[in-house]
């Protein structure tokens, strides 16, 4: 005799209920609690997500990248060995592009490439560009992918970069 779909259903919510339930009691058994290795760092994505968003917000995408700096910093100083490396290409690139613009003494947030202030020199160009090309390239995306995917995956929290 086959148990009815009642039956069945029934058994299929009390042990979704179970491993749900239990999936919150944050033991050393629980899979979903964060690895004490990363529980600092994990710890600082949350109190820099909002700092993050706020300054990618406020300006546009290489001004935001430039006031996110200081959380960006922040996050590489607690970072785990498995991704220091990519917080560490972030950080350089956006600090390279603030020594270029501040070099040519450049406003960020006013800064048209097409259309540079008078004054600046091609060597300074020339500076900027390349900084503001390497924050681009597949390199840093794939350092900001890796470090978005890590807050994701390891601290359960959402970390948008760009």
């Amino acid at each position: 005799m086959r148990p009815s779909v009642h039956v069945r259903l029934g058994a299929a919510t009390a042990v979704a209920v179970a491993l749900l339930g239990a999936g919150g009691c944050g033991g050393d058994d629980d899979p979903y609690a964060i690895p004490e290795e990363f529980r600092a760092y994990c710890e600082e994505v949350e109190t820099q997500q909002r700092p993050i968003t706020d300054a990618l917000a406020s300006g546009g995408e290489t001004s935001g990248l430039i006031r996110a700096l200081p959380s960006f910093e922040e996050l590489a100083a607690e970072a785990p060995d498995d991704i220091a490396d990519e917080w560490e290409v972030i950080v350089e690139r956006i600090d390279d592009l603030v020594d270029a613009l501040d070099a040519a003494g450049v406003d960020p947030d006013t800064y048209d490439r097409r259309n540079p202030p008078a004054g600046l020199d091609p060597e300074q160009r020339d500076a900027i560009d390349a900084a503001a090309r390497a924050l681009v390239s597949t390199t840093t995306g794939a350092a900001m992918s890796g470090v978005q995917q890590q807050a994701r995956d390891v601290c359960k929290t959402p970390l948008a970069l760009s």
